[in-house]
């Protein structure tokens, strides 16, 4: 029986990470609406605690998805903030593959040390809500599962297989939002950091895509009609790359330059919350949306 609490341990010991706190300016903040508020949120100066706040509430989506998936648990009180919203459904899977089990558990404790650094990061910022927000990861899965043909009643953590299906509605979302956000991002120090998450981010996006390939047509099948589903919520900008099949498999969704595809803060809201409006404030995984001031653009 393989002992996922001792895994996710280890991986922590191991890889814990050692992070500097990134300052940052808050002059020129007028145009920052909290989310609360329910008003559109086209910030001008851009702020980076802004870009690390939008960063933050995707974090914690991840990384309750995976601490559940791992060891039937959410995340430690310290990283919840003051006032956490709730998070509906996750369990403990049976992973049968101890490789599986093990990359799993890095992935865990990868996206628990991105929120615990973006918390640190801007802590000092006072038009930040740090808290973590209400979390679907039920009724969510089932309304991706449906779009995208995987029936009503998808349950990532039914298995290894469906979990890292789940793994993959959401994985490419991470990557390019961070590489959309690049631009966005002013001070050097908190680029470089928001690089560093990118490149980790990538590497599990590849991994997850690499595993389903693995798995066989039938699995690579449901990625696609995956994909598929989730291409029609962003718009007709290129942001999607099917895992492929046969002969060839897609590692690294990227253009022609070999660059990785990016998404707007906006097209990151639509994928995940479920709907292709621009105007929605909530829905999907996060049912009352976004903490703290939000990025529309």
């Amino acid at each position: 029986m393989i002992d996922h609490l001792a895994l996710l341990s280890r991986r922590h010991t191991i890889r814990a990470m050692m992070a500097t706190i990134v300052g940052a300016s808050m002059s020129g903040c007028a145009n920052l609406i909290p989310q609360s508020i329910g008003l559109a949120l086209t910030p001008s100066p851009l702020t980076d605690p802004a870009v690390f706040n939008f960063a933050l509430n995707l974090e914690y989506l991840e990384a309750e998805y995976y601490s559940r998936g791992l060891t039937g648990e959410g995340l430690s009180a310290d990283l919840l903030g003051p006032k956490p919203g709730n998070v509906t459904g996750g369990r403990k899977v049976n992973f049968n593959s101890r490789y599986i089990a093990e990359f799993v558990a890095e992935i865990a404790n990868d996206e628990r040390n991105h929120v615990r650094f973006l918390r640190r990061t801007i802590r000092k910022s006072p038009l930040i809500e740090m808290s973590r927000p209400e979390i679907d990861l039920e009724g969510s899965f089932r309304a991706a599962g449906a779009a995208a043909g995987l029936g009503d009643n998808f349950d990532p953590f039914a298995d290894e297989e469906s979990f890292l299906l789940g793994a993959f509605i959401f994985e490419d979302v991470g990557v390019t939002a961070y590489a959309g956000a690049a631009k966005l991002v002013s001070d050097r120090a908190s680029l470089e950091a928001a690089a560093g998450i990118l490149a980790v981010e990538a590497y599990h996006g590849g991994l997850i895509r690499g595993q389903i390939g693995e798995m066989g047509q039938a699995t690579i099948d449901k990625a696609n009609a995956i994909s598929a589903a989730r291409d029609t919520l962003d718009g007709p900008t290129p942001t999607e790359a099917a895992i492929g099949g046969g002969d060839k498999i897609i590692i690294a969704p990227s253009d022609a330059n070999g660059l990785a595809f990016h998404r707007t803060p906006q097209q990151v809201l639509n994928v995940v919350y479920l709907t292709p409006e621009k105007n929605k404030r909530r829905g999907g995984f996060f049912p009352r949306g976004f903490n703290g001031v939000v990025l529309h653009t």
